[in-house]
């Protein structure tokens, strides 16, 4: 009898951890429209982020447009055509989605800025949180990014 009652006390402490880890589930399919629309981008490493402003969290709040989309990259443009970004997915796991967010040169010339960031979330109904990421991927090599001394957009 005491092994039975040990073995379900066991198999109960142990039920939360395999339901946590389904709590966090990510887009299958049109990965960067997925992105697009979850990302808080307050989250994201000051090269990539506009300057914050009170209430706004997504790239729609702070007036960013879609220029092209397709299954796993956007192409993504601010009000005024300032500033435009391009997030490409790279990896889907179930601790998160990779991405090469990259801002492109002039003219269509190589990346002013690039960087690999692991986008997260706790649960099905909260934004995705970004990190630059340490695992690199041939398709995104670290192109200039943020040093922690130099901050071009007033954060």
């Amino acid at each position: 009898m005491k092994t039975k009652v040990l073995l379900a006390v066991v198999a109960l402490s142990y039920a939360p951890l395999g339901v946590a880890g389904n709590k966090a589930e990510y887009a299958n399919k049109n990965v960067a429209e997925f992105v697009l629309e979850k990302l808080d981008v307050t989250s994201l490493p000051s090269t990539f982020r506009p300057k914050r402003e009170k209430g706004k969290k997504t790239f729609a709040d702070y007036g960013f447009t879609v220029q092209t989309v397709d299954e796993n990259e956007a192409v993504i443009e601010s009000a005024g055509g300032v500033r435009r970004l391009t997030i490409k997915g790279l990896d889907q796991k179930s601790s998160g989605i990779y991405v090469c967010v990259a801002e492109p040169g002039e003219s269509g010339g190589p990346a002013k800025t690039q960087s690999v960031l692991v986008l997260k979330r706790n649960d099905p109904s909260a934004l995705l949180k970004g990190r630059e990421s340490f695992r690199e991927f041939a398709a995104c090599p670290v192109v200039g990014g943020s040093d922690s001394t130099s901050n071009s957009y007033g954060d």
